[in-house]
């Protein structure tokens, strides 16, 4: 059965030093040392290490095959997003980043599709970019983070990349980042546990309460890590909308329990039964295999969240391959 991961982050081995370049330290930089190890540092400090197959394309098919996964839908790492920084400065990393992945693409397209990534802080820069991206580069989307500094992603100034991208069929990945709480919750890793589940509920209630979806009918949207704590706390939400609509349906006058069938999410939860409930309030039909590869966070054996169901084969079918299709834009001969 072909087998897709729509979440798989890839970096080149190297990238543009623009922490030199601009003399701002909080631009991410890769330092590979002589013991073997490379590690990113941001801010002046050690911030993630990282082994070769965030890299090597080869490598990684080899560890995919193991799992019985063809094809990796890969993006960028969120560190990279640099949302903070002078657009110019983000997009020249963003077109670097852009460009090293659909070199991979084109040499290995029966292996990967990919989701690049694009300087939102300027939504003109970001629109150009992602034309490039779907019209020149050949890739099937982008990935945004779960919001722009002080803009959640109901900002009127978004609205407009929004709607570029429903456009131009691409497919979107909201990925946490920055999140929120992280100076208040430093220890227990509590940042990565309790703050992305909430910055990707907090993505899509504004995308929901914001009428961005409601206005956009053909925006392709995925959450990642299961969309976070929206569809598990989906029962709180569309109460606090019934009872205090004056609060919440400002914007938006929608269930906003409907946008669980409209809105995509990959399938790593890290439970079966929070797998299997995901897969009760949004259907099959917009679930596909995730994993967070090669992070450890991520899940460790592709796919095995999904066995462990015992799904019938059309359902499978449908998580490992055609909801991902769907998404993408793309045919199942692509990869033939």
């Amino acid at each position: 059965m072909l087998k897709i991961d729509v979440h798989a982050h890839y970096l080149p081995r190297d990238w543009p030093d623009l922490a030199a370049k601009y003399g701002d330290n909080r631009f991410p930089v890769i330092h590979h040392g002589k013991d073997g190890r490379h590690r990113i540092y941001k801010d002046g400090k050690f911030f993630r290490e990282l082994w070769p197959n965030t890299w090597d394309p080869d490598e990684r098919i080899a560890e995919y095959a193991r799992f019985g996964v063809q094809v990796q839908v890969i993006s960028t790492v969120p560190v990279m997003f640099s949302y903070w920084a002078k657009p110019h400065h983000a997009l020249e990393l963003h077109a670097a980043l852009n460009e090293h992945m659909a070199d991979t693409l084109r040499a290995h397209p029966r292996h990967y599709a990919g989701i690049g990534t694009v300087p939102l802080q300027s939504p003109r820069l970001a629109i150009q970019e992602l034309e490039r991206c779907i019209e020149q580069l050949g890739l099937q989307g982008v990935q945004i983070g779960s919001h722009v500094g002080d803009w959640n992603l109901d900002a009127p100034e978004l609205f407009d990349f929004f709607q570029a991208a429903s456009d131009l069929g691409a497919a979107i990945l909201i990925h946490p980042w920055d999140m929120m709480g992280a100076d208040s919750m430093p220890k227990y890793w509590l940042p990565w546990l309790v703050g992305m589940p909430a910055e990707q509920s907090r993505a899509a209630c504004c995308l929901v309460f914001g009428g961005v979806l409601e206005r956009l009918p053909e925006l392709k949207v995925c959450l990642a890590h299961g969309g976070g704590s929206f569809p598990y706390t989906i029962g709180r939400i569309e109460h606090g909308f019934r009872m205090r609509p004056d609060l919440v349906a400002t914007d938006n006058f929608r269930n906003p329990r409907d946008y669980l069938k409209r809105l995509y999410f990959d399938s790593w939860v890290a439970d079966e039964r929070a797998l299997r409930y995901l897969l009760d309030v949004a259907g099959a039909e917009r679930v596909m295999l995730g994993t967070d590869y090669p992070f450890p966070l991520g899940e460790q054996t592709p796919g095995a969240g999904i066995d462990a169901l015992g799904l019938g084969a059309a359902e499978q079918a449908r998580i490992y391959h055609g909801t991902a299709l769907e998404w993408l834009g793309l045919p199942a001969s692509r990869f033939a």
